[in-house]
């Protein structure tokens, strides 16, 4: 159930655009390779991306039931 509610809620959740110390790294990085290593990096951005939805889910799921326990606490 706890997933349902994250993935809900998750289109409410507005992208952070990219810091400008990623641009300045990454757009000259991404330039100056090869069409071959260009697609090897959008790979890894992609692994990146979702280790950091992952962790995001978990701790969603954690928090929430932190917060459930705080409640049955605060009422015994």
């Amino acid at each position: 159930m706890i997933d349902v509610l994250y993935n809900y809620r998750q289109g409410d959740i507005h992208a952070a655009e990219f810091s400008d110390e990623f641009n300045k790294l990454c757009i000259p990085f991404e330039n100056s390779l090869s069409e071959e290593q260009i697609d090897v990096f959008h790979k890894i951005l992609d692994c990146v991306s979702d280790t950091a939805a992952a962790e995001m889910r978990l701790a969603y799921k954690i928090g929430f039931k932190d917060g459930a326990t705080m409640m049955k606490e605060i009422q015994d």
